[in-house]
């Protein structure tokens, strides 16, 4: 089984972690007992499970990224106001 990252991993609600916990200790049974078969099956409900702390990971991103491109654009106002 496939382990989604630390970062994804703690954008889970609760309830979405606890699913993943429960998820992936299915998907570690399955494959000890070799039914890799199954365990496939698993797998793709956790990747469609985390897809939603995925967007929000993302989400993060574009705002971190409009917050820089703010500071970045008010220190330029700021160089362009002391050269006058």
């Amino acid at each position: 089984m496939r382990h989604c990252s630390v970062q994804v991993r703690g954008l889970l609600t609760r309830e979405e972690l606890d699913r993943y916990n429960a998820l992936m200790e299915v998907g570690s049974f399955l494959e000890s007992v070799q039914r890799y078969d199954l365990a496939y099956h698993v797998q793709k409900e956790v990747d469609i499970l985390i897809l939603p702390a995925i967007e929000r990971l993302k989400e993060k991103s574009r705002d971190r990224d409009r917050a820089t491109a703010e500071y970045l654009e008010s220190l330029r106002l700021l160089d362009k106001e002391e050269a006058e």
